[in-house]
C-alpha cells in the first residue's frame, strides 16, 4: 500500500512542480508582497507638493513663528536626548562626534541637524532603549512630511494690503480652482480663545497638512500663554514634560534591562510566520480540493483506481500536495532570506534583526512543522468534500465553513501577539483547526514547554481521526456520480466500520 501511495504522491507533486505556472506562482507571491509593502514608501515619494497660505489676522501676528515650528519638530526631541547621560556606547560616539551640532547656540535655538548624523542615528535605533526610541520618532516623520507641503504668501498671491474680507474671499476662490490646496485663518487673541481658528480645504481626506500645523500652533500657542502668565520658561518646560516610562524587562541573569526597538521587532515577527503558513496551508489544501475535484469530473479517478485501492489513492494525492506545498513554502522562505539579506545593502537604514529571526532554526522547524500539521488536518477535510462533489461550482460552496474557521487565525493575530500568554490565546491553542496558527502566533511570547507537547498532542490526534473518517468518506463518494449526498448519508458513512 505504501508503495503505491507513494506512486501517486510523486505523481501529483511531479505534475505541479513541472508546470511553469507552479513557479511563477511561487515568484509571484513575494513579487506581490515587495511590491505591497515598498508601494507606500514610493507612493509617499510620488506625493505631489501641495501649496497652501496663511491668513495671520492674529493680534500677535504668530503665523511666521507656526511656520518655523512646523518646519523643524523634531529637533529638540532629539538633541535632548543626545545631551543626556546613560547613553548606549553608540549613541555616545555620535554625541562626541557631532557635539558642535547638538549644544544650543549663544541665543538659545536649536541647531541644525547634519543629514549625516540622522543617517547615523537611524542605523542605530534598534539599540536605542524603545523608551528613547519612541521619544524621537514621536515627531521625527513630520519632518519629512513637511517637504510634501509649500507655503504661498500673500505677497506671491497678490493678495497683501486689501482688506482682510477681501483676503478671504481670494483665498477661496484660490481652494476652489486648486491653485491652493488648503489655507489656514488664524485671527482673535489666541491667549484667550482658539475659535477663530480655522483650516479650509476642499480634500477632506489628507489631514496631513492640518496635523502638522496643529501641533506647531499649539507650541506656540502655549509658549504666548505661559508668557502672558510670567512663568518661568525653566518652570514651564518641567510643567510641559512628557511622561515617558523607560520600558524594561527582566533578563536571563534576573536584573532589569531596558528593551530595544529590536526586542519589540522580534515579538511582532510571528506574525509573518502565521501570514506565510496561512496562506500556504490555505494554497496547498486548495490545491489538492481542486485536482480531486477536476480528477473526478474528467474520470480520470476512475482510471487511477484500477491500479490502486481509494485509501491509496487518497493517502498518495494527500502527501503529494503536502511535498508541493513545502517546496512552495522553502521557496518563500529562500526569498524572505535573500530579501533580508539585501534589504540593508539597498537601503543603509533598514537595519532590522529580521536575519536573526528569519534564520532562526526553531522558528523554521516550527514553521514547517505546523505547516504539515495544519495542512494534513485541513486537507482530510478538503479531500473529503472534494470526493463528494462533482464540479468546482459545488466544492465551493460547501467550502464556506471551512473559510469561516481559516479567517478566525488571521482576524486574532494581533491580538495574540499582544497576550501570547494570554486567556484567548490559550484557548485557541488547544482547539485542534486552530493550533497550528495560534501556537505559531505565540512564539515570541514564548508559552511553556507543556503548552506545546498538549497542544501538539491534540493536533496529531486529530490528524489522525480527520483522516479516518476522511478515507471513509472518499472510498465511497469518489465514485458517486449525479447530486452530492446529503449530510444524512455522509454521518452515515462515517458509522461504518
Amino acid at each position: 500500500m505504501a508503495n503505491k501511495s507513494f506512486l501517486v504522491a510523486q505523481r501529483e507533486y511531479l505534475e505541479n512542480v513541472r508546470t511553469k505556472t507552479f513557479w511563477l506562482g511561487i515568484l509571484a507571491f513575494p513579487i506581490i508582497l515587495i511590491l505591497s509593502l515598498g508601494a507606500g514608501f514610493v507612493l509617499a515619494k510620488l506625493k505631489e507638493v501641495k501649496t497652501y497660505a496663511v491668513l495671520d489676522l492674529t493680534e500677535q501676528k504668530i503665523g511666521e513663528q507656526i511656520e518655523r515650528a512646523a518646519r523643524t519638530p523634531d529637533t529638540p526631541g532629539m538633541m535632548k536626548l543626545l545631551r543626556g547621560s546613560g547613553l548606549p556606547q553608540k549613541l555616545q560616539e555620535i554625541r562626541d562626534r557631532y557635539r558642535d551640532a547638538i549644544e544650543p547656540g549663544v541665543d538659545g535655538k536649536e541647531p541644525e541637524v547634519p543629514d549625516e548624523m540622522r543617517r547615523e542615528l537611524q542605523r542605530v535605533m534598534l539599540e536605542i532603549p524603545a523608551s528613547d526610541f519612541a521619544a524621537i520618532t514621536e515627531k521625527a516623520t513630520e519632518t519629512q512630511k513637511s517637504d510634501k507641503f509649500e507655503l504661498l504668501t500673500l505677497d506671491e498671491l497678490g493678495i497683501a494690503g486689501i482688506p482682510s474680507e477681501e483676503q478671504r474671499k481670494k483665498l477661496r476662490e484660490m481652494v476652489e480652482s486648486k491653485r491652493l490646496f488648503a489655507y489656514f485663518e488664524l485671527a482673535g487673541d489666541p491667549i484667550q480663545s482658539l475659535s477663530d481658528f480655522r483650516y479650509l480645504s476642499n480634500n477632506v481626506t489628507d489631514s496631513g497638512l492640518r496635523d502638522m500645523y496643529d501641533r506647531a500652533a499649539t507650541r506656540i500657542v502655549q509658549k504666548l500663554r505661559i508668557g502672558k502668565a510670567g512663568i518661568d520658561p525653566t518652570i514651564a518646560r518641567s510643567l510641559q514634560e512628557t511622561v515617558r516610562f523607560r520600558e524594561q524587562k527582566l533578563g536571563e541573569d534576573g536584573k532589569a534591562e531596558d528593551v530595544k526597538t529590536g526586542d519589540k521587532a522580534n515579538k511582532y515577527a510571528p506574525m509573518g510566520f502565521v501570514y506565510l503558513l496561512w496562506i500556504a496551508v490555505f494554497t496547498a489544501a486548495q490545491m489538492l480540493l481542486t485536482n480531486t475535484v477536476e480528477e473526478k469530473s474528467n474520470r480520470i479517478i476512475e482510471v487511477l483506481l484500477s491500479s490502486v485501492s481509494p485509501l491509496e489513492l487518497m493517502a498518495g494525492k494527500v502527501w503529494g500536495i503536502a511535498a508541493t506545498g513545502l517546496t512552495l513554502v522553502l521557496s518563500w522562505v529562500l526569498c524572505a532570506l535573500i530579501g533580508v539579506w539585501v534589504a540593508p545593502k539597498l537601503m543603509p537604514g533598514f537595519d532590522l534583526p529580521l536575519m536573526d529571526v528569519i534564520g532562526d532554526p526553531l522558528y523554521l522547524a516550527s514553521f514547517v512543522g505546523y505547516f504539515l500539521a495544519g495542512y494534513l488536518l485541513y486537507a482530510a477535510f478538503l479531500v473529503a468534500i472534494g470526493s463528494v462533489t462533482n464540479s468546482l461550482k459545488e466544492a465551493q460552496n460547501l467550502l464556506q465553513p471551512v473559510f469561516i474557521v481559516l479567517i478566525i487565525p488571521l482576524v486574532s493575530m494581533m491580538f495574540i501577539v499582544e497576550e501570547p500568554n494570554g486567556t484567548v490565546a490559550k484557548i485557541l491553542s488547544y482547539i485542534p483547526l486552530f493550533t497550528p496558527f495560534t501556537m505559531m502566533n505565540r512564539a515570541g511570547g514564548p508559552p511553556e514547554l507543556y503548552e506545546y507537547v498538549i497542544t501538539s498532542v491534540l493536533l496529531l490526534v486529530s490528524v489522525w481521526f480527520a483522516f479516518r473518517a476522511a478515507g471513509k468518506v472518499f472510498r465511497i463518494g469518489v465514485l458517486m456520480t449525479g447530486n452530492p449526498p446529503r449530510l444524512k448519508e455522509i454521518l452515515g458513512w462515517l458509522r461504518e466500520k
